[in-house]
């Protein structure tokens, strides 16, 4: 297992990865579905990925297998002295072998390199079960809520949703 830096040639992989393990049947099979709260099989498109990938300050990780199949991702974005996470997924049949955690601190070191000393995420908060994993790996809620729009790509929410911001010191 390697974690590197993602180029413009990993992002239909990256879709694929982000596609499977947050939406649709396949989804279903790991523990960050989101397939119960949201209908649709698309949480993300190149076009959107490849926006992501291109902003400055913006690095996406990418964690390969031995046959350099992408298993993991996270988005990093450098706003001022904070980092936020975002995009972050595991393969739903690699969920529990400890990849999440390994780009957790990846996106840790991530931040110090870049001399940021906070990584910050937004979470749908109903996903508790996520939320207490995060709280694990030492991240507290800040009170931060912000609201989860329907954005016409990512499909409907199937119940009221809304994010709350949580944060790390690194």
């Amino acid at each position: 297992m390697r974690i590197t830096s993602a180029t413009v040639a990993d992002i239909p992989q990256i879709v694929h990865l982000l596609n499977n393990a947050y939406r649709g049947e396949s989804s279903n099979k790991g523990w960050t579905t989101e397939s119960h709260l949201i209908g649709g099989d698309i949480r993300t498109d190149e076009k959107s990925v490849t926006e992501v990938l291109s902003m400055a300050g913006s690095v996406i990780l990418k964690c390969e297998d031995e046959d350099r199949i992408i298993i993991g991702t996270v988005n990093l974005q450098k706003h001022q002295q904070k980092i936020y996470l975002g995009m972050f997924a595991v393969s739903p049949l690699q969920q529990g072998a400890g990849i999440g955690k390994q780009l957790l601190k990846a996106a840790e070191l991530h931040a110090k390199e870049a001399g940021c000393n906070v990584i910050y995420m937004m979470v749908i908060t109903v996903r508790s079960e996520l939320i207490d994993w995060y709280k694990r790996h030492g991240y507290i809620e800040t009170g931060e809520r912000k609201p989860f729009i329907e954005d016409g790509l990512t499909g409907n929410h199937l119940v009221p949703l809304e994010f709350m911001v949580l944060e790390k010191a690194v």
